[in-house]
Parts: structure tokens; C-alpha cells; sequence
């Protein structure tokens, strides 16, 4: 996984918490060997990685052979880990893991995301995939194939929505409580207790998306198969939610200002990002009506791209959190700028675009869409709306599936 990050840019901070995990990775011994890693036993290298700052308790884990591929599918280098589950994961697998939401899965970048010392402490904790796979994977029958590297969506998807959201493949001796879904197959791993067998949860199943839209040439479906594949491997049904993607979204909350009192004096906020079936948020900042979050989340962009629908809350400990307003944002003419520009050779900081403010949207101010240090951003400031004041200022930057 560390060897294509070796020799990239070496301008990246790399000083203690919140530094990025591809600081990290750029941090790495270059003469390692993956030998190294599994001469000395587990417990001991998390003994030396815990010694360590951040950084190091990390380039630990990293090292370890079996984060070098996708957790569910394989591919080598994955540049995704899902934070709840301790996994590295690809680019098309931690789409699927968005789809089935935070509260089984959260996913950030190796790249592109900060890291908190906390987060670090957590992934490592968890052992990575090897450890994970022992756990979710003990009980997967001989007749279910695991996806590979150029395995199709619909195979991703009913895998990890097996494997993470039913828990069918764990082991019911070590978990009493879920029996395993399968009946014992001859030199099966799924142990004879666990012929009474019952499913976990039952899941929809719905039409397949119609034909998809590719973006650019990095903001191409890469989960797209050939048109005589498609005619081969027709299925009347997929999983519900499962969808394409063109691109990613990274969106920074930046603050927000003179929002709704909720509670006596003032509110406890925090905002839902929800783009299709995938929803993101950030945390809740205490008595404040005038947040500043200046967090940034990231989504998947389906390929028929829907708006970025942006809800506000105040926390609740007691009750129902209280709803503090809503908005939507037009996020097609920030694809369509970065799709304009991967086809072009501009180099230069230039404007690409705008989304008018108007009557019909929630702006208060014209959403400029600039190109800088090759990234093709916009700044959004929306009016909340069923909500008697309020306005939230977020950031987008469109990014290449490649990353």
C-alpha cells in the first residue's frame, strides 16, 4: 500500500494530531519489508507501535501485509478505511460501505482526510483488516464467492451488506447470540452449532439504475462495465440503494451564523449532509448559535446526481433533537466544472463558473466555482429554510474517483 505513496510530494505536514494519513504513509522506512512486519508477534508490535506519537502507531499498522489490499474485495493499494470496522478498503468498496451509513460504517480518506490522534488509536486498536476479516469472515460457505478487484457492483454490494449490516459469516461459537445463516457445507468453516440457521435481517430489492453518465476521464465511473457485459449479466434485481458513482465530494462545514434558539437561551448544533442514500454529519458544538464546525466530510456522487440536502439540528439528551432548518444545494455545476476542466489544460487560479442565487434556491449570494492549486472548489452561503433565521456557509471541492 506504501509503496506508490513513497515518493510523492514531500510538502505535506506531518507533525502530530490531525496530520493526514498520507503524510504518514510518505513517513515510511523505504527499505521495510513485509517479512519484517510478521517476524516479531502481533501483540508485540502493537506493544512498540503504542510507544510511539501518531504517526508511528499508524506507519505500524500500516506495514502489517494484510492492509496492503481491500478488505472485501482484494484490490492492492486501497486508499479508504472504514473507521468503525478497522479496514482498509478500495475506492469502489467504500462506496458501498457509505450506502449502508455511519452508524455501521464510517469511511474517510488515507488521503484527503485529517486524522486525529484518536482516530489513529482506534484503527490501530482494531488490528486492520486481518483482524477484522477473522471476525466478519469466519463463516462464509463454500458456494459464496468473495468479490475480487473486477468484481461487479451488485457483488460488492450484496457481499458487505452481507458481511457488515446481517453478520452472516460470524462465527456463532464466538458470537451466541447469531446463529449462522447458512447450513454447514462439506469443508465448510461455518461450524455444525450453527445449523439453526435463520437470517439476520431480511433487505429490499429494487430495479437496476438506468445507463450511466461518465464524467471526464478521472471522473469516470469506475465501477462501469462494458455494454456486452452488461447483455451477459442481466439480473431483473439489485440491492436497494445500490448505485453508481462518477466522482467524489468533499464537504468542509465551515460555520454557521445567527441560528434558531432550541433551548432556553440558545442550541446545541449539529448539521446532516445527505446526498441519495448516503448521509454524513458533523458534531454537535455546545451553546453556540453562531458554530464554527470547519469540518469536512465526504461523499459519493451517484451518477444521476441528486441535490446535496443540508439539515440542521440542536442535540437532545432527553428528547428528540430539534429541527433548526434545512437547505439544498445544486451540486451539478460543480461537477459539471470539474468535468470541463479534466478535459482541458488550464493550469492557472481562474473562475469556472457560478450558481446563481435566486427566488428559487436558498442562496444568499451568488456560489463562485474556482479552479486553485487544481482543485475546482465552490463556496456555498445558504438560508436555512422552515426555520424562522439562520445561515450556513459550507465548502465543496470536487475530487477524482483516482484519488
Amino acid at each position: 500500500m506504501s509503496s506508490q505513496h513513497g515518493n510523492s510530494d514531500s510538502k505535506h505536514s506531518s507533525s502530530g494530531s490531525g496530520s493526514c494519513l498520507f503524510d504518514l504513509l510518505c513517513s515510511e522506512t523505504p527499505n521495510w519489508r513485509p517479512s519484517d512486519a510478521e517476524s516479531v508477534p502481533w501483540i508485540q508490535r502493537k506493544e512498540l507501535w503504542m510507544q510511539n506519537d501518531a504517526q508511528g502507531r499508524l506507519a505500524g499498522l500500516l506495514r502489517e501485509s494484510g492492509n496492503a489490499v481491500c478488505a472485501d474485495c482484494g484490490s492492492p493499494d486501497p486508499k479508504w478505511v472504514s473507521l468503525s470496522l478497522g479496514v482498509f478498503i478500495c475506492i469502489k468498496c467504500s462506496g458501498v460501505h457509505r450506502s449502508l451509513g455511519v452508524h455501521i460504517t464510517k469511511v474517510l480518506s488515507v488521503k484527503l482526510d485529517d486524522w486525529t490522534d484518536e482516530q489513529v488509536d482506534s484503527l490501530v486498536n482494531s488490528g486492520g483488516n486481518t483482524a477484522a476479516n477473522t471476525k466478519y469472515e469466519a463463516c462464509i460457505p463454500d458456494n459464496l464467492r468473495k468479490p475480487r478487484p473486477d468484481s461487479s457492483i451488485e457483488e460488492r454490494s450484496d457481499f458487505i451488506r452481507r458481511k457488515y449490516e446481517m453478520l452472516q459469516f460470524l462465527d456463532s461459537n464466538d458470537h451466541p447470540m447469531i446463529s449462522c445463516p447458512f447450513p454447514p457445507q462439506k469443508n465448510s468453516s461455518c461450524s455444525p452449532q450453527g445449523s439453526s440457521c435463520h437470517q439476520i435481517t431480511e433487505y429490499r430489492k429494487c430495479e437496476k439504475q438506468p445507463t450511466r453518465h461518465r464524467i471526464g476521464h478521472k471522473f469516470r465511473n469506475s465501477w462501469g462495465r462494458k455494454d456486452s457485459e452488461h447483455k451477459s449479466t442481466k439480473k431483473s434485481n439489485s440491492l436497494a440503494g445500490m448505485v453508481e458513482f462518477v466522482g467524489l465530494i468533499k464537504v468542509n462545514v465551515v460555520k454557521g451564523t445567527n441560528l434558531a434558539v432550541r433551548d432556553m437561551m440558545t442550541s446545541d448544533p449539529y448539521v446532516i449532509l445527505s446526498l441519495g442514500q448516503q448521509s454524513v454529519k458533523t458534531r454537535v458544538i455546545k451553546n453556540n448559535l453562531n458554530p464554527v464546525w470547519n469540518e469536512s466530510l465526504m461523499l459519493s456522487i451517484p451518477e444521476n446526481i441528486p441535490p446535496l440536502r443540508v439539515l440542521v439540528y440542536d442535540k437532545d439528551t432527553f428528547s428528540t433533537d430539534d429541527f433548526m432548518g434545512d437547505a439544498e444545494i445544486d451540486i451539478q455545476p460543480l461537477v459539471a466544472a470539474a468535468k470541463a476542466y479534466e478535459k482541458s489544460e488550464i493550469q492557472e487560479p481562474m473562475q469556472l463558473g457560478k450558481w446563481v442565487a435566486s427566488k428559487e434556491n436558498t442562496l444568499v449570494k451568488d456560489g463562485i466555482i474556482t479552479l486553485i492549486d487544481g482543485k475546482v472548489k465552490q463556496e456555498i452561503s445558504l438560508r436555512l429554510q422552515n426555520v424562522e433565521r439562520g445561515v450556513l456557509e459550507i465548502e465543496l471541492e470536487c475530487v477524482p474517483l483516482t484519488q
